[in-house]
């Protein structure tokens, strides 16, 4: 009998192909209206983790600061007349004070702000707490960066190697149990890990903006379910998780791809891919809410992206945007909480979070 070909499946959709695929078929049968659109890009900026020396890792945070500037002041404005804004989340295990202080000066020209990012194995309760709040610290003493609210630094995280809350199914980077209550106690507002496809460590939740309660018992991956994010709706849980588009894409080539909402040298921005980031992500009332993340310190990335990739990402967006009469709002990491926070309190946006 001839041979039949069946399409191979993408790797691990078990975890999020399902709840994919409910996801479609609720907005087919709820259309959504947009009335804004916020746009944040959160960067795994690892200076150090792909480059040879402290030499190499200054180069690449020089070339981000010579350019980023121009970019964004050549990038059309948003419906409150900002450039657009670029999120480095920066490795505390990485910390080097000339190289943050590089970063820094970008967020004192209004482009940039830093995040915290962490990689760690086989690690403890006791030993992350250290960790961040040493690392916190730094940025706010030494730098100025990171916000305060009734005295406690607050913080946006993602994960290194995508082990959130110890989800890898071996075991591996990360070991801490009940690490989401950990983050909310120590000042996290907001977790921007996910989307982490293909890798094992995805959560069952996409394309929502959701609050998360750590597992009973330390068992791991409790982003695994939670709460929607709603208007008026409150807190209703320990962290809010700000996850980007997942879902499939069919037009660049024949069979299907996953779309991740990854820019990257092998993947830029394209005016096809905009289109779908704008269908998949997760809103809350009529306000959609579109992560996108890189790793804009990889050689095969930065060049990439500082040499036309992030123009083509800012115009498709406007373009968009203007096309389905979408109010338009840059924002960093911090200014897209700020716009979720009013939201799910019941209190009125203003023309851009501040």
């Amino acid at each position: 009998m001839p041979s039949i070909n069946i399409m191979k499946l993408p790797r691990h959709a078990e975890i999020w192909l399902g709840p994919y695929l409910r996801d479609r078929l609720r907005h087919l049968v709820h259309p959504r209206s947009v009335r804004r659109v916020w746009i944040t890009i959160a960067d795994h900026f690892e200076p150090l983790g792909s480059t040879p020396s402290i030499q190499a890792a200054h180069r690449c945070i020089d070339q981000w600061r010579d350019r980023l500037q121009r970019i964004a002041e050549d990038a059309p404005r948003d419906a409150g007349g900002n450039r657009p804004q670029y999120t480095f989340f920066y490795p505390a295990e990485e910390y080097h004070q000339d190289l943050v202080e590089g970063i820094a000066q970008m967020a004192r020209q209004g482009i940039a702000d830093v995040e915290v990012h962490l990689h760690h194995e086989n690690d403890n309760r006791s030993s992350l707490c250290r960790t961040l709040s040493q690392f916190c610290a730094r940025l706010r003493g030494d730098h100025g960066l990171l916000r305060e609210r009734n005295g406690q630094t607050r913080f946006g995280f993602i994960h290194g190697n995508w082990a959130l809350d110890n989800s890898h199914p071996d075991g591996r980077s990360c070991g801490v149990a009940g690490e989401i209550s950990l983050l909310r106690d120590l000042g996290c507002y907001a977790d921007f890990t996910m989307p982490s496809l293909p890798s094992p460590t995805q959560g069952r939740v996409v394309n929502r903006i959701y609050w998360c309660t750590s597992n009973p018992n330390g068992q791991p991956k409790s982003f695994d379910h939670g709460i929607d994010a709603t208007l008026g709706g409150g807190r209703q849980g320990d962290l809010l998780m700000i996850t980007g588009p997942v879902g499939m894409r069919f037009r660049e080539r024949l069979l299907p791809r996953v779309e991740n909402a990854e820019i990257a040298g092998y993947d830029l921005p394209t005016p096809g891919r905009v289109r779908r980031w704008f269908d998949l992500a997760p809103s809350i009332g009529d306000d959609l809410f579109i992560k996108l993340h890189t790793h804009g310190a990889q050689s095969r990335n930065l060049e990439p992206l500082l040499n036309g990739g992030l123009e083509v990402l800012f115009r498709s967006i406007a373009e968009l945007a203007h096309a389905r009469n979408i109010e338009l709002h840059w924002a960093s990491a911090w200014q897209m909480y700020l716009a979720i926070e009013k939201l799910v309190l019941g209190q009125e946006l203003r023309m851009s979070a501040d």
